[in-house]
């Protein structure tokens, strides 16, 4: 996390109100198909459920999935790595690519490896990347991280990404027709492949029962690198199994719909044994999730499988940009899983939430994701980390709250007294609120008043 924390990197990506605009819009264009594909079929919530079970059962017999996962993968062929965290993950990945003597890489997209920061590591020490998703390379061309884990390019325009490609690309001035651009990438991509050495991809699944791993994309780059070079690395984090192959069915059909509003994706490909004459390696990574998993109150946000359907449905996202969030993964799963690595570092991330539910009741696993922004914030004043005045407030709030009579005496006041205070008192610089909001009006009577009218 920035040291300037959400609030003010949020501030910063709304003070362009138009693009903020844009934003919102272009996000909740994707959870509007997410809608219509779930609204189409009648046995969704109960995939929903299901996925839920099969995610908790493998979560609470992790060790054992692990283990059996590793031993059918030795037995397919597969050499299999064990990492503590990102350091030793990326250790291991240079390692391997040293052996071969590849110094050119292509890389398909993984929110792991952007997590460990393997691309600047492997940069350092002389290796080639090249993000092949579009949306990635787009970015890396920037010099940027992506912004969200599913649309790593979605806080650029059509104009931006003709910019960038005229300039990296040397594709024609000001042209930022999408067909074009798409083709220019096509064709410099091709190149990367065909000259590759390694590739390396994610990992959507993991099953235990096979020993194999499974990989969803739209664009079909994951399928072309892992087949011409005769070396393919898969990483992947420690909560990605699943027990056994007919699970799959269920989780194949909840994340693309989650995810883009597809029926499933367009490339869903198993990989169980390396090509021959080649080899393949995956390297399984713990990074800080067994701290989560030893914690009960955050153990489900494990069970994600990245979707990013919580992060089109989020009102601080779509307003605010992945950048604000200063994590790997924003959106309310990253704020979860942000506080839950360092609350220190990410103590601003639990209060990125309106606590609205939406994340939770969109997420195709069940994840509880405002209930856990919500304990995280307990969390935070517990440790002392909420800013004094912000605590303040809150402490008045629970005062008045505490107190009903006190509640409902303020508020006949406020409904009288408000309106009639000039805008410079209202909105002057200790309503911090009201900075970029306007308060309501006033109604003539409270809730309580109207329930207790209409009630009798």
């Amino acid at each position: 996390m920035s040291e300037l924390g959400h609030p003010r990197l949020a501030q910063k990506f709304a003070s362009d109100t138009k693009r903020m605009h844009w934003h919102d819009k272009a996000l909740w264009f994707v959870r509007e198909k997410r809608d219509v594909q779930t609204h189409s079929l009648d046995e969704w919530e109960e995939l929903r459920e299901c996925a839920d079970k099969i995610k908790t059962h493998t979560l609470e017999n992790l060790a054992f999935y692990l283990e059996e996962f590793e031993r059918n993968t030795r037995e397919n062929g597969i050499e299999v790595h064990w990492a503590k965290d990102a350091d030793e993950h990326n250790k291991i990945v240079l390692d391997i690519l040293q052996k071969h003597d590849a110094s050119k890489l292509v890389k398909s997209k993984s929110m792991l490896t952007e997590e460990c920061h393997l691309n600047p590591f492997l940069e350092k020490n002389g290796i080639e990347v090249v993000d092949t998703d579009l949306g990635e390379r787009i970015v890396q061309l920037r010099h940027e991280a992506p912004s969200h884990i599913v649309l790593p390019a979605i806080h650029l325009k059509k104009e931006d990404v003709g910019k960038t490609f005229e300039e990296f690309l040397h594709t024609q001035k000001d042209n930022s027709d999408p067909t074009y651009l798409t083709r220019a990438a096509r064709e410099h991509l091709r190149e990367k492949f065909l000259g590759s050495d390694a590739s390396l991809t994610g990992v959507n699944f993991a099953i235990s029962e096979t020993g194999g791993i499974v990989v969803c994309t739209n664009e079909g780059n994951a399928d072309l690198g892992a087949s011409l070079p005769k070396l393919h690395i898969a990483c992947m984090g420690i909560e990605k199994i699943i027990p056994r192959l007919e699970d799959l069915a269920i989780f194949t059909r909840v994340l693309a719909r989650s995810a883009t509003g597809q029926p499933v994706t367009t490339y869903t490909t198993h990989y169980h044994e390396p090509q021959r004459d080649g080899e393949m390696h995956i390297v399984i990574v713990d990074n800080g999730r067994s701290k989560i998993l030893a914690n009960k109150k955050y153990l489900k946000s494990l069970q994600c499988i990245r979707c990013g359907a919580c992060i089109n449905t989020c009102p601080i996202y779509r307003r605010s940009g992945g950048y604000s969030y200063g994590y790997t993964i924003p959106g309310p799963i990253g704020s979860t899983l942000g506080a839950s690595h360092d609350i220190k570092r990410n103590f601003t991330l639990p209060f990125a939430c309106s606590l609205c539910a939406s994340c939770t009741n969109v997420c195709p696993v069940k994840v509880d994701l405002h209930e856990q922004l919500y304990l995280h914030r307990q969390d935070v004043v517990d440790l002392g980390l909420l800013d004094k005045k912000k605590l303040q407030a809150l402490k008045i709030a629970t005062f008045f709250m505490q107190h009903p009579l006190l509640m409902d005496i303020g508020g006949k006041i406020a409904r009288v007294v408000m309106p009639l205070l000039p805008r410079s008192i209202v909105y002057s610089k200790y309503n911090i609120w009201g900075k970029n909001r306007e308060l309501p009006k006033f109604p003539k009577n409270s809730f309580k008043e109207l329930y207790k009218k209409r009630k009798r």
